[in-house]
């Protein structure tokens, strides 16, 4: 009995060390044997890819006004001087306006997102409210003070109503900001 458990010892032993003999080879490639070995796959490849970056792809076009309709009586001098203050009208009114860079469209998203997260913080505390009013209003046995439990129901009913509104306002804004940097070529991060 003790000799066929030595066998076994034995070989358990034995096997254990071939997996480990034959697993050596696989791990004695070094770091640099690999690093040659991509250096060849890669001068093999005819040419590389092409990386797009936002200067390969320009600015998106500003949308225009339309020009102001000249009228008949108008002469040609008078429209040149027209078209000329419209332009620099134009132009003042492209400098005064921000920059449209991520900045502005994250500002843009960040405070139409904080304030439906606050209006739905506050949708849920009138909620509350509106449910302890309910439960008061159940539970009192006075006239009086269950028409002014009443009032104030109704005032946290219609406030909580507006406030729904509001949410769903703000959400339908949202989209419509992300609809707007989508149309304008605004990388989808920098709404984020």
């Amino acid at each position: 009995m003790l000799k066929v458990m030595r066998l076994k010892g034995l070989a358990a032993l034995a096997t254990v060390a071939l997996l480990v003999a034959g697993a050596a080879p696989l791990f004695a490639q070094s770091l640099a044997d690999i690093a040659k070995k991509e250096e060849e796959r890669r001068k093999k490849i005819p040419e590389p890819a092409k990386v797009y970056t936002n200067k390969d792809l320009g600015a998106a076009p500003a949308p225009s006004a339309p020009a102001p309709a000249a009228s008949p009586a108008a002469t040609a001098p008078d429209a040149a001087k027209d078209a000329a203050a419209a332009k620099g009208k134009e132009q003042e009114t492209k400098d005064k306006e921000p920059p449209k860079d991520q900045k502005f469209w994250a500002g843009r998203m960040k405070t139409l997102r904080d304030e439906v997260a606050r209006n739905e913080t506050y949708a849920e505390a009138m909620q509350t409210r509106l449910n302890s009013l309910q439960a008061d209003f159940v539970n009192r046995d006075d006239p009086a003070q269950r028409s002014v439990i009443e009032r104030d129901r109704q005032k946290v009913a219609s406030e909580l109503s507006r406030l729904k509104q509001s949410i769903t306002d703000g959400k339908k804004a949202i989209a419509d900001l992300e609809e707007e940097a989508r149309r304008a070529g605004v990388p989808p991060g920098w709404l984020r």
